[in-house]
């Protein structure tokens, strides 16, 4: 039967109504034969976390520097929203068990290297300290548990071959995993119904799309502002070797992963 690999944020999927709404989903999923690894993020809680905590944080051009205490803040929200996962699984009757990227080093990173950004107009190189790349996907591990019939839930708190834990990127994450595992398909769970002709108009959504279509939807303008780092997340899926990414509303009363829009090279 085939897998599939799910990602969610905190901007789609966020609080106990919306988890227990994905994993009802999820269970009739799995209960029809269906492999489902998930994987999470959680960006606007690990911001909200260290705001609260008093926690003064570096940003050079949107992109937060993470040292050992943003990382631990990060660990330490990731982990809750993966318990909190596993628990609204569990109760829709999934076999699931959440874990860190690293755990047993399923997943290897390396650091990643300095990005150009700019800083009060000037272009900067700049080191964003705790942040890792992937680098390898033991895949043994996931296939082993979604032989047995469990749920792989995983954050991406990942270490080096040597043991340096780092953040990495949720959608980096499960695009490595994704490709590694040749899912039938990677569904990206976002706040959107999928790529729209018109964004004031649900009915215009596009079913398929390829790059091609893509790139051309964004120099006309129909693809703007905020669907542009989503559109770009399934793009850079697709080129690490996924065959197809499906982008669906995680907003949804009921959601569907046979809806939004499908994009492939």
């Amino acid at each position: 039967m085939s897998s599939y690999l799910l990602k969610f944020g905190g901007n789609a999927i966020r609080g106990k109504g919306d988890m227990d709404r994905l994993a009802n989903e999820i269970f009739h999923l799995t209960a029809k034969g269906a492999k489902i690894i998930l994987v999470h993020g959680g960006g606007p809680e690990i911001t909200a976390a260290i705001e609260k905590k008093g926690m003064t944080t570096k940003m050079v051009g949107g992109f937060r520097i993470t040292d050992d205490n943003v990382l631990n803040v990060a660990d330490e929200v990731l982990k809750g929203l993966n318990n909190e996962m596993v628990d609204s699984l569990k109760n829709a009757g999934v076999n699931a068990d959440g874990m860190p990227g690293h755990k047993d080093k399923m997943i290897t990173c390396v650091k990643k290297a300095p990005i150009k950004a700019k800083d009060n107009g000037i272009e900067v190189t700049v080191d964003l300290g705790l942040v890792g790349e992937v680098d390898t996907v033991d895949t043994n591990k996931i296939k082993e548990m979604l032989s047995n019939g469990i749920t792989p839930v995983i954050y991406p708190i990942c270490a080096s071959a040597d043991g340096i834990k780092m953040n990495v990127n949720a959608d980096t994450v499960a695009s490595g995993i994704a490709a590694a595992l040749k899912c039938k398909e990677m569904i990206f769970i976002t706040d959107v119904p999928g790529i729209l002709f018109d964004v004031k108009d649900p009915s215009s959504k596009i079913d398929t799309a390829s790059l091609k279509m893509i790139d051309e939807l964004i120099s006309s303008g129909v693809i703007s502002g905020g669907m542009i780092p989503k559109v770009e997340a399934c793009r850079n899926a697709i080129l690490s070797g996924v065959s197809a990414v499906r982008m669906i509303n995680g907003k949804d009363e009921q959601i569907k992963m046979n809806g939004g829009t499908l994009i492939t090279g």
